[in-house]
């Protein structure tokens, strides 16, 4: 991305896009009861309140009435169809691992299978957006956290640290490459998690190629473990590669959550926020609901003049339901340098 004069004044900018990511199917509901949404009607109801605090894009998670995070598409379907219901400007994004929570005590914390993941193409209603992982990678996402973080909760016991601890992102090329084709073909929109540099180059890749024809929307996943570091260094050296036309959201893990959600308002970027993140408020004193962390986003997103994106606003925004028709189309709407034309060598050479 290029920062130029005037690109962090917020008249440049667009306004901020709140992700809530409210259903933490890491978590039991005993971890955090007054915030763990179980039955039905309160699932819904916590995307109505998230909604209402201030998030246009609600990544979707479910749970079964034992309080597991559930693996069955309708229960997606179910909840899918009782948000658009209550909240139907509200941008749904459905977590592409589809609860990766252990089964069991000491049971592995695993994704499900290729052929089942490929589903998510076929659920009905059908979500706006789908998260994509692109190339397999380590996804400690307790590598980060420490003793204190955890304290209470059921990631402190041994068998579930060691699950996560050990957790792997399965997606390959013949995994994703098709996943994509999939989703593009129902109409729902990919949203990439990029967790380095590297997965990000895949996926201009896959656009040079004609595989991808769509916005490029994505998140910058900084949680360690396998991703990238939390630190400014890590964000401006991703920034460099992205190009203007993407729809950034930076991500992190507890306590780091806050001040890379800071740096990404400050920016024009957009922000993720919830129990699936971070459990804390920041001096670490008491847990913090996801209502409560989107309201804390949108103070200080005002505070610093930058307005906050409705439903209707953030689907612009990302472009939901827009594909393209060619490989050009997508990479100029993209601010992609266009494809090479035989000779020729971005701008050494004068054209015959």
């Amino acid at each position: 991305m290029n920062f130029l004069d005037g690109s962090l004044f917020t008249e440049n900018q667009d306004k901020l896009v709140i992700t809530a990511a409210p259903y933490g199917p890491e978590w039991v509901p005993a971890d955090f009861p007054a915030d763990i949404p179980v039955t039905m009607e309160e699932q819904i109801q916590k995307a109505v309140d998230c909604y209402n605090a201030g998030a246009s894009v609600l990544h979707l998670h479910v749970r079964e009435l034992d309080g597991k995070g559930s693996k069955r598409l309708s229960k997606f379907n179910e909840l899918i169809a009782g948000v658009r219901k209550a909240v139907p400007d509200m941008v749904i994004q459905v977590g592409g691992s589809i609860s990766f929570a252990p089964e069991s005590e000491g049971a592995a914390a695993k994704w499900l299978s290729d052929d089942t993941r490929h589903m998510l193409a076929e659920l009905d209603p059908k979500p706006d957006q789908v998260t994509v992982t692109v190339n397999t990678s380590q996804m400690n996402v307790v590598e980060q956290m420490d003793a204190a973080d955890i304290a209470g909760t059921s990631l402190a016991e041994p068998e579930n640290f060691r699950a996560y601890a050990n957790m792997i992102v399965p997606s390959t090329p013949s995994f994703f490459e098709e996943h994509v084709r999939r989703l593009t073909k129902a109409g729902i929109q990919s949203a990439f998690q990029f967790y380095n540099v590297n997965s990000f180059e895949t996926v201009e890749r896959l656009i040079r190629r004609g595989v991808y024809r769509g916005p490029l929307v994505c998140n910058w996943v900084a949680i360690g473990g396998g991703m990238d570091q939390p630190t400014i260094y890590s964000l401006s050296n991703f920034l460099r590669a992205i190009p203007d036309g993407a729809m950034l959201t930076v991500e992190s893990s507890m306590r780091n959550v806050l001040p890379i959600n800071m740096m990404g308002i400050a920016m024009g970027l957009h922000v993720r926020c919830g129990i699936e993140d971070n459990l804390w408020n920041q001096s670490r004193t008491e847990k913090m609901s996801t209502v409560k962390q989107i309201e804390q986003l949108v103070r200080m997103s005002r505070e610093f003049g930058r307005e906050i994106a409705t439903g209707k606003e953030a689907r612009k925004i990302c472009k939901v339901g827009v594909f393209y028709d060619t490989v050009e189309e997508t990479l100029a709407a993209n601010g992609f340098a266009p494809n090479p034309r035989g000779g020729q060598q971005g701008f050494l050479r004068k054209a015959a």
